[in-house]
């Protein structure tokens, strides 16, 4: 008896530990993946640019046994992965105070193009069950030139004053004072003649994309992220953006780790780094960086190249 105690403990904890092992290996399978779970069966992988579906049908049961069993569990499944992906689709985060279904209300030709776009989503997996039930997952892009949620919505964003017709030169600086009617203005005092000197060589360095590692300040993703500094300045954002790039790709890439954002071909060789100190907004996609990074990164207009072309990568938990 104390024999056989023991070799059913011994199978009992060899259980134990390759229960253990596998949720080890299923966690490094998604390493370096930022997924963010909406609904019950449904997901978006902000790192790949994904959201995901899984749909479950049966046929009736008067069905059950018979040829057309399969076909209507089929439909019934595809039916509600779509639902599940609409449901996905409206859940996704837009800027720090917008979800896409916000837009869908607002606009019923938004709402017609979401829908369109999950309708055409992508079937990339089937599987029957033994109880005759039917899973089907769907899939469909946030960016790209077609079948993608930033069809639908950067458009738009660019109805409501994102996306400048042509990116700014510099950054922005202060609006000028409008002068008030009846009221001469001042001509402003004449600058002293300053001696004039050589000048030195320039030292600001090129960049060829930007890495915000945003761990540790609850950051969280969203299709229009804004990056400001200290003085809440915007450093990046949709008024940097050119919108044929952003369908294109997104406006920014996300990622766990930051090794894998800093080697990521969005950013291409040179990337500069910097560090994230906390997140604003509600949706905590509005991330902020140090003057002194924000500084160092305008000091070069080139950079603003970049920019233009969502070449941004983000890091979070």
């Amino acid at each position: 008896m104390k024999k056989r105690f023991i070799v059913v403990m011994a199978i009992v904890i060899s259980m134990f530990f390759l229960t253990g092992l596998t949720g080890v290996y299923a966690q490094q399978g998604n390493q370096g993946q930022y997924v963010q779970n909406i609904g019950a069966s449904g997901s978006v992988n902000w790192t790949s640019g994904l959201l995901t579906a899984v749909g479950i049908g049966a046929p009736p049961e008067r069905f059950y046994g018979k040829p057309q069993a399969r076909p209507m569990a089929m439909r019934a499944a595809q039916v509600d992965a779509y639902r599940k992906l609409l449901e996905v689709a409206n859940g996704v985060r837009v800027d720090a105070t917008t979800m896409v279904r916000d837009y869908a209300v607002e606009s019923d030709v938004v709402r017609t193009q979401v829908e369109g776009i999950v309708r055409g989503a992508q079937i990339v997996k089937s599987d029957y069950l033994s109880d005759g039930t039917v899973e089907v997952t769907v899939q469909m892009p946030l960016a790209g030139a077609s079948g993608s949620l930033g069809q639908a919505i950067y458009p738009q964003m660019s109805e409501l004053g994102a996306f400048p017709p042509a990116p700014p030169v510099g950054y922005p600086t202060a609006p000028p004072v409008p002068a008030t009617p009846g009221v001469e203005t001042p001509a402003p005092p004449a600058a002293p003649v300053a001696p004039v000197v050589p000048a030195a060589p320039a030292t600001s360095a090129v960049y060829t994309g930007l890495v915000i590692d945003a761990r540790g300040i609850q950051a969280r993703p969203a299709m229009s992220p804004k990056i400001v500094d200290e003085n809440g300045e915007e450093v990046y954002g949709s008024m940097y953006v050119d919108r044929e790039y952003a369908v294109q790709q997104g406006m920014a890439g996300y990622a766990r780790d930051l090794t894998a954002a800093q080697t990521n071909s969005r950013v291409t060789n040179t990337p500069y780094t910097v560090k994230g100190l906390k997140a604003e907004g509600p949706g905590k996609s509005n991330i902020v960086i140090s003057t002194a990074d924000a500084t160092h990164l305008k000091s070069a207009a080139e950079n603003l190249t970049f920019m233009k072309k969502c070449r941004v990568m983000i890091v979070l938990d």
